[in-house]
């Protein structure tokens, strides 16, 4: 007492504090039995929503069951602001009979081996047989011997007409095909035979040599035999062909066919003014 006589200050620090307990005991009794409230009230209105929302719920599974339209209470309880209907459409995807429907629909839907074709089996159709052309077989082998008349070579089975033979070697086949490789490489193979032609026609005619290496190596005919090439080349198989089909009677160029020129080789052109123009095989212009 003598102390709170002697410091008022301490006797009213005292008395706030004796407050502020007295408010904070006051206080927390009232904050817990608001709490307690709280949550009886939150259990209360669940219950209710509950209980209003269980006959919904039945009369849903009933509607869903039925096929029905559902409207009204139930849209009015759950989303006051939409409203939403279940169609026949819906309602029977719950039905056990269109689960089986579906069923179904998948099990037709599921592929099924199919048995293979059987393999169609057409019979071979026989070529139909090209129809056959008369062509008269050449020999592969030149004549033994040529047959001339006064005015053309000619074939084996015209000899009985010849007014005379001339009895073939083979140097002188081998120098026709020779001349002919060396004057008509790379030319089509008429013109090889027409080639042969000419050295033949001069062989029969009376204007030039009576052998054939005579009438190729005659001084300034053939241009092979002058720059060398004609001992140079070795006859290929179609020149052989061309100097055998020659010799066997085949003609590309007439009887009366004595020069032949290349116009874009040849620098005397003096045949090719002078004499009758006759044929003109690939690279070769042949005269009369």
């Amino acid at each position: 007492m003598t102390l709170f006589k002697q410091d008022r200050w301490v006797t009213l620090l005292i008395g706030v504090i004796l407050v502020c307990f007295s408010a904070i005991i006051l206080l927390n009794p009232e904050k817990e039995s608001a709490g307690i409230r709280t949550v009886q009230l939150d259990k209360l209105q669940g219950n209710q929503t509950a209980a209003k929302l269980a006959p919904l719920a039945e009369a849903a599974k009933s509607a869903l069951k039925n096929g029905e339209t559902l409207s009204g209470g139930i849209t009015a309880a759950l989303h006051p602001a939409e409203s939403f209907k279940v169609t026949p459409i819906a309602a029977s995807l719950f039905r056990p009979e269109t689960a089986d429907a579906g069923a179904a629909v998948k099990a037709k839907a599921a592929p099924s081996r199919m048995a293979p074709l059987p393999a169609v089996k057409q019979a071979a159709q026989p070529l139909s047989p090209k129809p056959a052309t008369a062509v008269k077989a050449l020999s592969n082998n030149p004549p033994k011997v040529l047959y001339f008349s006064r005015t053309k070579l000619l074939s084996q089975e015209q000899k009985n007409e010849a007014t005379w033979s001339y009895t073939l070697s083979q140097a002188d086949i081998r120098q026709l095909q020779k001349i002919v490789m060396a004057e008509a490489e790379g030319e089509p193979y008429p013109g090889k035979i027409a080639v042969a032609n000419v050295v033949l026609n001069r062989l029969r005619s009376a204007n030039f040599p009576d052998t054939i290496k005579d009438v190729i190596y005659q001084k300034r005919q053939f241009s092979p035999v002058a720059n060398g090439r004609l001992t140079r080349v070795t006859p290929d198989k179609e020149s052989i062909r061309a100097v055998t089909a020659a010799l066997s009677g085949v003609k590309e160029v007439s009887d009366d066919t004595y020069y032949f020129l290349s116009l874009k080789l040849a620098q005397d052109l003096t045949v090719h003014h002078t004499r009758k123009y006759a044929k003109t095989i690939g690279n070769h212009t042949f005269y009369k």
